[in-house]
């Protein structure tokens, strides 16, 4: 596949964590300001934004697993996955509620459910229906259904969907690479798109609007790239995908057919800024939606940049250029 030429994006950096931190999931809150996950150090982490101006982390709570996507299911009520994907692979959902919450007061998570045993590593999640969160597995290779109930406690995980797309290759990888990534809900086209890491996949799936299951055969968007995870802009019909270990944000259209060529808006060349992309979410800033973006990186902790220097994770606002229209759709 070659490679186009693209316009790139704008980068400015809002805060900075310490070296060794790998920023793995985030969530844009109403008022803008983001909730981050540390990965690596269980722990949930808030940024105001204001703006371009930078800012300052602030250290919410620290859990027993590993942390990883946030979905939030009704305004600033948020559910979080956490995980032991390296050890006894244990995998939990917590409810965190934000309501009443302001900056420097302690927040109280709540666990609500305990995956089931088949549960390997959990890795990204998103809506699809008004209490339904689906979540990937990337070392069990499949998609978790979990369904809330009306008070926001006991709910039960199923599986969902599983598929050759989504698995990975066990010690056959070095650094081992995951399965099924991230996955997000294209609610006006009703597909669920997901990443495929390790075989450099990126998928789609039909979803049946009455029983929220899957439709039909997954079906391959684009491949050869090391997809991380990604926010879709429904409007231009495409996904802006971030390459973890290849440091790059790509532009993929959401339709199969219009990808014949790789579109590059970030990291070719090579960008400072932009070592270890791992996820991104929209401004909720009014008219940034398909414009303006939060992304966050891991500073090299997974896969040192080429001069094996680690810098520092970073949250970044990412100003996007606008979509080749030979990806629109």
């Amino acid at each position: 596949m070659s490679t186009i030429d693209s316009p790139k994006a704008k980068l400015t950096t809002l805060a900075t964590f310490p070296k060794n931190y790998f920023l793995e999931n985030l969530a844009v809150r109403s008022d803008n300001s983001v909730l981050v996950t540390a990965l690596n150090h269980k722990e949930l982490w808030h940024v105001p934004t204001n703006g371009t101006l930078s800012a300052e982390p602030a250290l919410l709570h620290t859990f027993d697993q590993l942390t990883l996507n946030l979905t939030e299911v009704e305004p600033d009520v948020f559910y979080l996955c956490t995980s032991n994907a390296y050890t006894d692979h244990r995998s939990s959902l917590h409810r965190i509620d934000l309501r009443n919450w302001s900056a420097g007061i302690a927040i109280q998570p709540q666990k609500v459910l305990d995956f089931p045993d088949r549960a390997g590593g959990l890795n990204g999640g998103c809506l699809i229906g008004p209490r339904t969160i689906l979540v990937a597995d990337s070392v069990a290779g499949l998609i978790w259904r979990v369904d809330l109930s009306d008070e926001g406690a006991s709910p039960g995980a199923r599986i969902w969907l599983e598929h050759e797309s989504m698995r990975y290759y066990p010690g056959q990888m070095k650094p081992e690479q995951p399965g099924i990534n991230g996955i997000q809900y294209a609610w006006k086209r009703g597909f669920i798109y997901y990443t495929a890491t390790a075989k450099k996949l990126f998928m789609r799936v039909a979803v049946a609007a009455e029983t929220l299951e899957p439709k039909g055969e997954p079906e391959h968007v684009s491949a050869g790239r090391m997809a991380d995870d990604f926010c879709i802009d429904e409007d231009g019909g495409v996904a802006y995908v971030t390459t973890h270990r290849e440091n790059t944000i790509d532009c993929i259209s959401l339709d199969p057919a219009k990808n014949s060529q790789r579109h590059i808006i970030v990291g070719s060349p090579f960008t400072e800024q932009l070592i270890g992309p791992s996820s991104g979410a929209w401004s909720r800033l009014p008219g940034d939606y398909g414009r303006v973006a939060y992304f966050i990186t891991d500073g090299g902790t997974a896969s040192p940049p080429p001069d094996g220097v680690r810098r520092s994770a970073a949250l970044l606002r990412v100003e996007l250029p606008k979509a080749p229209e030979s990806l629109r759709s």
